[in-house]
C-alpha cells in the first residue's frame, strides 16, 4: 500500500458499477487548430552520455538557437536559458497540444495514475467503476489519462484488488475503457508495474489496510531485490536472476496487451517503493550480482524493462517512466542519481520522465506543501534534458499556468484535484480565459459550458 503522505496513489474510493451508459461517439472540438501558438515539441534538446547501461534508441527532439545580437548579462543569461530549451517564448501553455513520438496529446493537463483497490472479484479485470472513472475524466477535458498501476504478474498486486493484465483474458476489460477515452479525445495510457515487497497488502475494500493480508485472507508471500522489510508488511523473499528475468520477460508481455488493448502509451513503475525502485535504492538493494552494487547494477533491472518493452511496443508508441526523485533519506536514492538515469533512459527511447518522490523508505518526513515536487521535475527537465511531467499538490490553474510557463515541466499531472473534479481542465480553461472553442469541450458538452 503506497504512504499517502507523499505520493498520490490513494484516494477515496467510489463503486458506480452495475450503471449503464450511452454509446456517444464524441467528437473533441479541435483545441491544437485552434491554438496555433507556441512549438509542438515535447521538450528540450540535447545530447547526453549512456553512464549506466550501455547503448540504447535515442529519442528525437527539438530545440532552438537564440540570438546574439543582444549584450551584456542579460543576453548572456538569455542565451544560457534558450540553450537549456527554456526560452519564455518557446514555453507552452496548458492548452498547448504535445507531440510524443506519434501521437499527439490535446493539452498539457494530464491525469496520473492513482490506484483505486476496486476489482473487487480480485480477478485484475476492470469493472465499470473504471470506465465511469476513466471516461468521466477525458470528457472532463484531461489530455492524458494514465490508468492506474496494472500488475505485470497477480503477485506483483499492491492489493488483490488491482488491475491486472498479466493474462489476455483481462484484454477485451480494458478495450471498452480505452475506446471510451479515446472517444471523448484523451490519450489513454496504463501503468504497467510489480510492487515487489509492498504487494500482498490490504485496501479499503478487504481491510488490512496498512498491513500485509495473510494468505488465508487471499494474500501471498513477496518477492524483492533483498529480504528487507518495508515498515511493518512482512518480509520479502530475494529474486533470483532467473526470476529477475521472468518479470522482465511479463513487462513485456503486458505491454503487448496493453497495445492489443488499444492503449496508446505505455509508462513503466519505477517510482513508489516498488519493485523497480527497489531494486535502485541502495536503502533496500543489497545484492552482490548484476543488479546490485553501483548505479550501473541496481539500473540494470529497469533498463532491460524498457528495453524489453520498447521490444514490443510500436515504434511509434510513447513509453513513459514514472520515478521517485528522491527517498527523503540519507544515504538513499537521491536527485543525482535520478539525473543519470533519466539520460540513460532518454538513451534507450523512453518519451518522457514522470517525476515524483518518495515511497521507497518507511517512516521518513517529506514536507508536504503545494508544489513540493515541482523542483526535481524542473531539474531533472533542465539536467538530462529530457521532457518531464510534475505532479504534486498542483491544485489551481494559475499554479498549473506557471509551472509551465517558468520551464519546470513539459506538462502537470492533476491528481488528487482531478478526483474532486472530473471537469477540472475545462474549469482551468475558464479560469485562465481561454475560449470555449479552444477548450477541450465534447460538442455534447458546450450548451453547459463555464
Amino acid at each position: 500500500m503506497s504512504d499517502t503522505t507523499h505520493d498520490e496513489l490513494t484516494h477515496e474510493n467510489f463503486d458506480f458499477r452495475g450503471f449503464d451508459l450511452p454509446d456517444l461517439k464524441a467528437v473533441t472540438l479541435n483545441a491544437a487548430n485552434a491554438s496555433g501558438k507556441g512549438p509542438k515539441g515535447s521538450g528540450p534538446d540535447g545530447a547526453n552520455g549512456d553512464t549506466i547501461g550501455g547503448a540504447g534508441k535515442a529519442g528525437k527532439s527539438k530545440g532552438g538557437n537564440s540570438k546574439k545580437s543582444e549584450k551584456g548579462g542579460k543576453a548572456v543569461a538569455k542565451e544560457k536559458n534558450e540553450k537549456n530549451g527554456v526560452d519564455k517564448k518557446s514555453r507552452p501553455g496548458l492548452f498547448t497540444p504535445m507531440e510524443l513520438r506519434g501521437i499527439t496529446v490535446r493539452n498539457r493537463i494530464w491525469l496520473p495514475p492513482m490506484c483505486t483497490y476496486s476489482v473487487f472479484a480480485r480477478d485484475g479485470r476492470p469493472t465499470p467503476f473504471h470506465y465511469q472513472h476513466y471516461v468521466s475524466r477525458a470528457f472532463g477535458g484531461f489530455g492524458m489519462i494514465i490508468a492506474e498501476a496494472t500488475a505485470v504478474a497477480p503477485e506483483g498486486r499492491i492489493s488483490p484488488c488491482d488491475t491486472g493484465l498479466w493474462e489476455d483474458g483481462q484484454i477485451d476489460a480494458w478495450r471498452w475503457i480505452v475506446d471510451g477515452i479515446r472517444e471523448a479525445g484523451a490519450v489513454p495510457a496504463i501503468q504497467l508495474n510489480h510492487a515487489g515487497r509492498k504487494a500482498s497488502t490490504g485496501c479499503f475494500a478487504l481491510g488490512y489496510e496498512g498491513q500485509s493480508v495473510p494468505e488465508e485472507a487471499g494474500g501471498w508471500p513477496t518477492v524483492a531485490p533483498s529480504p528487507i522489510a518495508f515498515g511493518g508488511l512482512a518480509t520479502p523473499r530475494a529474486l533470483s536472476v532467473d526470476e529477475v528475468h521472468g518479470i522482465v520477460g511479463a513487462f513485456a508481455a503486458a505491454a503487448g496487451r496493453a497495445v492489443t488493448a488499444g492503449f496508446q502509451a505505455i509508462q513503466i513503475h519505477a517510482a513508489h517503493g516498488y519493485l523497480i525502485s527497489q531494486f535502485l535504492d541502495p536503502l533496500c538493494n543489497e545484492r552482490d550480482d548484476e543488479y546490485g552494487g553501483g548505479l550501473t547494477g541496481r539500473s540494470r533491472f529497469l533498463i532491460e524493462v524498457v528495453d524489453a518493452v520498447r521490444g514490443v511496443v510500436p515504434e511509434d508508441m510513447p513509453v513513459l517512466v514514472r520515478v521517485s526523485a528522491t527517498d527523503w533519506a540519507a544515504g538513499g536514492w537521491d536527485l543525482d542519481q535520478t539525473i543519470a538515469l533519466a539520460k540513460v533512459l532518454k538513451n534507450h527511447g523512453v518519451d518522457l520522465v514522470d517525476v515524483s518522490t518518495g515511497g521507497i523508505v518507511a517512516g521518513v518526513s517529506i514536507p508536504v506543501k503545494p508544489e513540493y515536487q515541482v523542483p526535481f521535475s524542473e531539474q531533472v527537465r533542465l539536467k538530462a534534458e529530457v521532457p518531464v511531467t510534475a505532479v504534486g499538490l498542483i491544485t489551481k490553474p494559475k499554479e498549473a499556468a506557471k509551472v509551465l510557463s517558468r520551464g519546470k515541466a513539459d506538462a502537470v499531472e492533476i491528481g488528487r484535484a482531478g478526483l474532486r473534479d472530473p471537469f477540472w481542465p475545462l474549469r482551468a480553461a475558464n479560469k485562465l480565459g481561454v475560449p470555449v472553442t479552444e477548450a477541450p469541450y465534447a460538442p455534447q458538452y458546450v450548451r453547459g459550458a463555464f
